[in-house]
């Protein structure tokens, strides 16, 4: 998959959640996890099961003054909101921090006026946050993921992914007309 995301929570208090958020964002690759102003520690969430916190970066701010993202990672908050976009229109960054609000309240306005971007998943009514991070993480799967198009009715095969096409030649050090390590053997550069 192409890029990089993280994944976090603002003022969460339902450690079970949170650990199976976290196990979920393990499982689909997150480069990072956080929680910010929360009441737990990774140490107290019995629902990662795949222990998140030993196997991807763990980030724990105690105010949301204090987060801070990597440059050039933009920060797209989860809420259900009538201004958002909706998730199925939304083009992922390459490199994200999704947040996700708590779960007996929503992000605030300055939250939100921080985002570079908010989106929300379009259902009647709010989402069990680990659930919500669940859809959110597989959408940006399927944006980045390269998985090729779909089937376009539910008895066709989908079409076959497209042949990957290689890039020209190219130098990262500017070596100016000397040949190639592979060239320097005799074989050809293509």
């Amino acid at each position: 998959m192409r890029g990089y995301f993280g994944i976090g929570v603002w003022q969460f208090s339902k450690f079970m959640n949170a650990g199976n958020l976290f196990r979920t964002a393990h499982a689909f690759g997150a480069s990072f996890v956080y929680t910010i102003d929360a009441e737990f520690s990774s140490k107290s969430a019995p629902s990662d099961t795949s222990r998140s916190s030993s196997n991807v970066p763990w980030y724990e701010y105690d105010s949301f003054d204090a987060f801070d993202l990597p440059r050039g990672c933009a920060l797209v908050g989860v809420e259900l909101t009538d201004d958002a976009i909706d998730l199925p229109r939304f083009h992922h960054p390459l490199a994200a921090a999704y947040l996700m609000g708590p779960e007996k309240g929503s992000l605030t306005p300055e939250v939100i006026d921080r985002c570079d971007h908010v989106v929300r998943i379009p259902t009647g009514f709010c989402l069990n946050v680990a659930t919500a991070g669940a859809i959110l993480m597989y959408d940006r799967c399927l944006v980045h993921g390269g998985f090729g198009e779909r089937a376009t009715t539910s008895v066709s095969m989908p079409p076959p992914p497209k042949a990957h096409a290689h890039g020209g030649r190219f130098s990262r050090k500017g070596l100016k007309g000397k040949p190639r390590r592979n060239e320097q053997k005799g074989e050809s550069g293509t």
